[in-house]
């Protein structure tokens, strides 16, 4: 387990935790970050015993505004069917908080944040990051924020990736924690499909090198077909031929390469939107995370030997049958690890055909499974009987 050494940084306006300069962030490329900012935000509140804390990771493109309402966009936060009055994760119940990772670009230490060396924007002189440098951060945030320990630790996808890492390098912080439609190491096909999008972002000529803070344009364009790329990953075929089909957005043919069907315009409207909430050079480093992403490797390739240490965490992992960017196989591949390893480890495979979006979608199974693992963690842990 890391040792933490935490030394009182200030709390500034918006919910972000600056800590000092000897306080660094110290990453696996053997690089660190001093004056590390982590932006955050929390609902509820801590209890007396400090055993009511559940921490939320986000996924790619998510930020710390799982629930109410998001600054940038106007629009309810990314997870708000979780996280609410009533809901699994409840402010009335819980100590709720989600940061923005490192590296991010909603407030956290990246790429577009100005490098106190140079007055600049570090651009790409920000060092690569990796999933664990991330969820050091995190632990960092934590501490800050007087938790010692996590009543539980929940994440979907590169969230799901983050809850992993936690229970690898953290385990005695945690109580509990859930997977939700994850992968222990990205697969040939994911890192391809990156690969795809940040060759899209680089070849925007206003991309200039990573150095376009300096300028008054942004890779709008490049960005947008990432997103575009990205996105279609996230669905499954039989959910965009229920929702759009061959359905034209116009009668009849352009006889041209405006968006004739509706589905090319509905990729072009969340590649046009995305541009407005997210930063090119951030979507470059937080995709290499998830590629560097392989929990086993630093276990000998054997991933039971990454969770040796949380026999003690109560684990729930998650999938959906139509996921084919995280499928059940490889959700299943952790169970069997965290099984080898004696851990507890609770599994559902939820029928649906939403693809990999499901975990944010209503899914009233996944909503029961998450209200009744984490009702047993709670009875487990005293807060309910």
């Amino acid at each position: 387990m890391a040792e933490l050494d935490f030394a009182g940084p200030v709390l500034s306006e918006g919910g972000t935790w600056r800590f000092p300069p000897h306080q660094p962030l110290r990453l696996d490329s053997g690089a660190q970050l001093e004056n590390l900012e982590i932006a955050y935000r929390t609902w509820g509140e801590l209890n007396a015993d400090g055993t009511n804390a559940v921490l939320i990771c986000h996924a790619l493109t998510g930020d710390q505004h799982v629930a109410g309402t998001h600054p940038v966009s106007g629009k309810p936060g990314w997870w708000t069917r979780m996280v609410g009055h009533g809901r699994p994760i409840d402010p009335a119940k819980h100590f709720i908080i989600c940061s923005n990772v490192v590296g991010g670009c909603m407030g956290s230490t990246g790429p577009a944040s100005i490098n106190p060396a140079t007055g600049k924007a570090y651009g790409l002189t920000f060092p690569v990051i990796t999933i664990a440098d991330m969820v050091r951060g995190q632990a960092m945030l934590v501490e800050a924020l007087g938790v010692e320990t996590l009543l539980a630790v929940v994440g979907g996808s590169m969230g799901g990736m983050q809850v992993q890492q936690w229970a690898a390098d953290y385990p005695d912080k945690l109580f509990s924690a859930v997977i939700v439609a994850s992968a222990s190491r990205h697969s040939a096909q994911n890192i391809a499909f990156h690969e795809v999008g940040r060759q899209a972002i680089m070849a925007d000529p206003d991309w200039k090198a990573g150095a376009y803070a300096e300028g008054k344009s942004r890779p709008e364009k490049g960005l947008a077909v990432a997103r575009m790329a990205a996105h279609i990953t996230y669905l499954s075929e039989p959910a965009l031929q229920r929702k759009f089909g061959r359905e034209l957005q116009r009668d009849g043919l352009s006889w041209g390469f405006d968006a004739d069907f509706q589905v090319e315009s509905y990729l072009r409207h969340q590649g046009a939107s995305f541009v407005d909430r997210f930063d090119a050079n951030s979507y470059l480093y937080i995709t290499r995370a998830m590629d560097y992403f392989d929990l086993a490797a630093a276990h000998g390739g054997v991933l039971a030997q990454a969770f040796a240490g949380a026999r003690h965490v109560r684990f729930c992992v998650l999938s959906f049958t139509s996921d084919w960017l995280y499928p059940t196989a490889e959700n299943r591949h952790i169970v069997r690890a965290l099984t080898a390893a004696g851990c507890r480890a609770a599994f559902v495979e939820i029928e649906s055909d939403k693809g990999h979006d499901a975990f944010l979608l209503d899914e009233p199974v996944m909503d029961a499974a998450l209200q009744g693992f984490l009702g047993s963690v709670e009875r487990e842990r005293g807060l309910s009987k």
